[in-house]
């Protein structure tokens, strides 16, 4: 799939500019009762845009992100989908793609925009925190980072971010119901070099809560380990339920 009538962005070379116009995009799916406090951390980064990708919330999502965020557009549901749509809008040199339940402090954002002003990388993400106390959350984040770092295997909720003209050049999401996230990074990896920053995405650990910490674990490596060995996404995403 080739997305078309993009931003039509320059190739970087470092140190030719101390600019760059960062488009956040934010896919959503009935979450009116966090996504006022994400988007009010999102604009505290002061990006250049902040889009808001609905999938046909049946909440009050979309007259939310009305209120705060520049663009706010509607899509088949699906991050892939949404998330295509979006970027197709954006017009900044850099996507940052985040889930609603993502926040970054504003030392990882500037690192983020340091990082990709004075390298040539194609993109990158961020290392994982969970925001709990419970020692078991944590060593998953340490594993997710290890996993990142010695596999390539870079999540969503990692917060990935792409040049507007390698993404263009890439097609965008691959249009799958699920581990999309894991398609893109690897794709993204064999465009050149990619960054994983040491600075920290925290996520909420409303889904490990909700369904459990073990069983929610292993559901994730079973479905990542299964679409890596070429298992039909469609029949994986069955078992990913949706937690609100």
């Amino acid at each position: 799939m080739r997305l078309t009538n993009f931003y039509s962005a320059q190739k970087h070379t470092p140190g030719q500019s101390d600019t760059l116009k960062i488009s956040v995009i934010v896919p959503t799916l009935n979450e009116a009762s966090i996504l006022e406090d994400s988007l009010r951390a999102i604009s505290g980064l002061n990006p250049h845009e902040i889009i808001v990708v609905d999938g046909r919330s049946t909440d009050s999502t979309f007259l939310v992100a009305r209120r705060m965020a520049n663009l706010v557009i509607t899509s088949k549901p699906g991050r892939a989908y949404q998330m295509n749509a979006g970027a197709k809008k954006a017009t900044g040199d850099l996507l940052l793609f985040m889930h609603v339940d993502n926040k970054l402090s504003f030392e990882s954002f500037k690192k983020m925009k340091k990082t990709m002003l004075l390298t040539e990388s194609n993109g990158g993400a961020f290392t994982l925190q969970i925001e709990s106390n419970k020692a078991s959350l944590k060593i998953i984040s340490i594993l997710a980072t290890w996993r990142a770092k010695h596999l390539n295997l870079v999540y969503g909720d990692q917060t990935i971010f792409v040049r507007a003209d390698t993404f263009q050049e890439m097609g965008g999401f691959s249009p799958l119901p699920i581990c999309e996230d894991l398609d893109f990074f690897r794709r993204l990896s064999r465009q050149g070099k990619t960054v994983l920053l040491k600075e920290k995405t925290h996520t909420s650990a409303r889904r490990w809560k909700t369904e459990g910490v073990f069983y929610t674990t292993l559901r994730n490596v079973t479905i990542g380990s299964l679409f890596l060995l070429g298992f039909s996404p469609q029949t994986l995403s069955k078992w990913y339920s949706v937690v609100r």
